[in-house]
This record gives C-alpha cells, structure tokens and sequence, in this order.
C-alpha cells in the first residue's frame, strides 16, 4: 500500500526535555496556519508549573506518532513504531540516550525485545518437536536478534498526560508458531521517574515460549559515558563466542568497572534483589549523580553493550534487563511458557540515585 503524502508541521516547544531536540509540545499546520488538522489528536503544553496535560502527537514520519509524557520532573518521548523509548530526563537531567524520530533506533536504542531478547544461533529453534526457522535478522552473523515487534506501528490503547500503553502482536509467520499480544506501558511520576510495565498474553491455541527484554542506553545528564562507572546486580557472567552463550555461567562475586575505554557487549546472569525484591543496575558520573535501571526479579539477566560510535555521543552505554539469556530459545533457561490464553506481567524502570 503507497505511504500517506507527507505532510508539513510547525512545532512550537516548550520546556524542552534535557538531550533531546525534539519534545513534542502541541502541532499546528503550517501551509494552512490553521489549528491541528482534523484527525490528529492535538497536543497540549506544559503548564507555567510544570505540570504536564499533554496527549497525543502526530509526527508523520519513520518512528510514526510521538508521545511525550510528563510528571513535574519527570519525561519521556516514547515513539509508535517498536514502542521505543526515545528519550528520558528525570531531575533536570537526560537519562537514556535519544534520537530524532526521523531515523531508526541507532543500535537498537530503547527497543522493546520481545517475543524474546538477544539472539537465537542460525534462526534455528524447535517448538514441540518441530523445526522452527526465524528471519535472520542480524544476517552478518547468521542469527535472529531481538524478536519480532521492534520495526512495526504499535497501537495506542491509552495515552495521558503521565503514561501511555502501547500494543503490538507478534503473530503467527515463518519461525513462529502462536500469536502473543504485548502491551507496554510507560508511566513517569515526578520526584520517581520512569516505570515501564509489560504484559504478554498468549492468544494462540497452543502453549508458546516468551522472553522479554529491554535496550535502553543510560546517561547521567551530559556526562561522557567514558567518564562513569557501572555497577551491576549480577552473580555471574555468561562466556560467550560470537555473541552466543559458550559454557556455564561462571561467578562475578562483584560487577563494579569504570567504562572509560571499556568495548562490551557482555551478557551477565543471577541478578540479584535487593532486600526490598528489586533488581538495581546503576551508572555513576564523577561527582556522585548516578542513573538506576531497577527491575522486577523475573529480569534476572542482563546485557551490556557499549558501542564507541553511537550517533552524536561516540560511547555510549546499553543496560538490557532481560527476562532469559542469549539463545533461550534453545537452552530453555529463562523462557516462560504461556498456556493459550495465560498472561505473564513484569516491569522495570528508570530513576534518579545520588
């Protein structure tokens, strides 16, 4: 079907969210010099206090509509196509890494991962005793990588002025089997910052395999990720060969690195809760400020990649909470089995820790 003819927006802005060049704040047409056209859902300013009574934006172009939600202190852009998370700032400071939405996630940037995270080797997986070939979607390496829902229009099933749901179903094609629906919703609340919670529901007649994962990169502030350090809640780290799991876990008493100069793209095991039941990673800059990606303990593995050539920022640092390992599909380790219609539910999130 033809793309819809483009159409040409003045975007006027207010309160801008720190690091990213493009928070959505209310949408006038600029041949017409008119209000919003019919059919798209104006949005609306922040207030002279801070408080958010923003909807729903139209953008017309590769990330589809743009949503920006606010809480006081606390934002995020969050984009239709793949449900992504396109930009956060929580305190006054940008706490993943963002990118316009006229181009697609570089490196996979706040991607939603699922039917499962990180990679399946060759495509290859079997489901009840029968071959199942995935697309190989990282075709340099002969794998299949972070599911099936990061490049298609998710739909908007609620959209306030402090979170938005977004749905997508992976449905049945080449490589996979029973169709899952996934509903994400993004919620920031002031003086807490960003929680995303996840619900997956089997909607097939068959039991089917699930794994979720997230592909946030974290900053603090404008601090070069060079200059932080990264402290992880894992027991040990997976040994991998070309990306893909080579042996047993082996222990990681503690995961505490200084990033500077540090190539990774690791894969960590046995992430431990805190007292409290809570998952916590964190990235600290010099002077104590720290960004935390806490998560529910069904995310009891981790990946963390830290290309030296992200968009605009050179290093760059990914923090993936993941719900099983490389190649679970394979391995089994992780994967939760969804009866026909049962539903599985997890969150995580984004905060401030001093």
């Amino acid at each position: 079907m033809p793309s819809p003819p483009r159409r040409r927006y003045l975007l006027r802005r207010a309160a801008p969210l720190p690091g990213v060049a493009h928070p959505l704040q209310s949408v006038r047409h600029a041949d017409a010099g008119c209000d919003t056209p019919a059919g798209v859902r104006r949005g609306r300013d922040v207030s002279a206090t801070g408080q958010s009574r923003l909807g729903r934006v139209s953008t017309m172009d590769a990330s589809g509509t743009t949503f920006e939600i606010v809480d006081g202190d606390a934002r995020a852009v969050v984009y239709e196509v793949g449900a992504t998370l396109a930009g956060t700032a929580i305190g006054g400071l940008a706490r993943t890494e963002p990118y316009p939405s006229t181009r697609r996630p570089p490196k996979g940037a706040g991607a939603v991962l699922a039917p499962w995270p990180n990679r399946v080797r060759g495509g290859r997986w079997t489901y009840d005793g029968a071959a199942q070939q995935l697309p190989l979607t990282e075709p340099a390496a002969g794998n299949a990588i972070h599911g099936l829902l990061r490049h298609v229009p998710w739909t908007p099933v609620a959209s306030e002025a402090a979170s938005v749901t977004l749905v997508a179903v992976a449905t049945v094609q080449p490589g996979w089997p029973q169709p899952i629906r996934v509903a994400v919703t993004y919620t920031v609340r002031d003086g807490d910052g960003l929680t995303v919670s996840t619900v997956a529901t089997n909607l097939g007649d068959g039991p089917v395999p699930f794994g979720l994962g997230f592909h946030p990169y974290l900053r603090v502030g404008d601090v070069p990720a060079d200059d932080l350090r990264l402290t992880l809640a894992a027991g040990s780290r997976i040994p991998l060969r070309d990306q893909l799991p080579d042996g047993p876990p082996e222990p990681a008493e503690v995961v505490d690195l200084a990033l500077r100069g540090q190539d990774l793209d690791d894969a960590f095991a046995d992430c431990r809760p805190d007292e409290g039941g809570t998952v916590r990673h964190r990235v600290v800059a010099p002077d104590g400020t720290g960004t935390e990606l806490w998560a529910d303990p069904a995310f009891g593995w981790v990946q963390v990649f830290t290309p030296s050539d992200f968009p605009g920022v050179g290093r760059a640092v990914a923090v993936e909470p993941m719900t099983c390992p490389p190649d679970a599909l394979n391995s089994g380790d992780g994967l939760v089995r969804l009866a026909s219609g049962e539903s599985w539910t997890g969150s995580w999130g984004i905060t401030d820790r001093s």
